[in-house]
């Protein structure tokens, strides 16, 4: 069964919020996602399973260039290809969007994200120190060129 990525929108929002709950230790509040959607600021993309919300992301495209900013998997559907659909979907949005580049934050021990970013052709440009709240941990940058994109 091949999983379907849609854009998300307010409908959605108390779904985004329970499944970010489930995944990070800090997450973004009602008012920035909606803040986010309704002036779109950025892009929400998901995939549900069961009638669950099992993954999303939200990236911004400005310019030229696309920044991911969450992505997210509900914990009983990871490690079945639900992180790879929604990075595709958004490489299909970018260049049809005219994007040239994109950036990523990661926290440096999330060694499944690193291992999906560095399967995408991300790679890491620098490291932010002490970054991420929660943990006070080190932050990978990472950039991805999409002259290399393959569909």
């Amino acid at each position: 069964m091949k999983d379907e990525v849609v854009e998300l929108g307010e409908p959605d929002v108390r779904d985004l919020m329970d499944l970010e709950a489930l995944c990070f230790a800090y997450h973004w509040t009602r008012e920035q996602f909606l803040l986010g959607l309704e002036g779109e600021a950025f892009k929400v993309i998901g995939v549900r399973r069961d009638g669950v919300l099992a993954g999303y992301m939200a990236f911004s495209l400005i310019a030229d260039e696309m920044e991911v900013l969450n992505l997210a998997v509900h914990p009983d559907y990871r490690r079945q290809g639900l992180g790879e659909a929604l990075l595709s979907r958004s490489f299909e949005m970018c260049v049809a969007y005219g994007t040239t580049k994109s950036f990523l934050d990661v926290k440096v021990s999330n060694h499944p994200a690193l291992a999906l970013y560095r399967k995408f052709g991300y790679k890491k440009i620098g490291v932010r120190k002490k970054y991420y709240p929660d943990t006070r941990e080190d932050a990978l940058l990472l950039r991805y060129d999409f002259q290399q994109y393959e569909a």
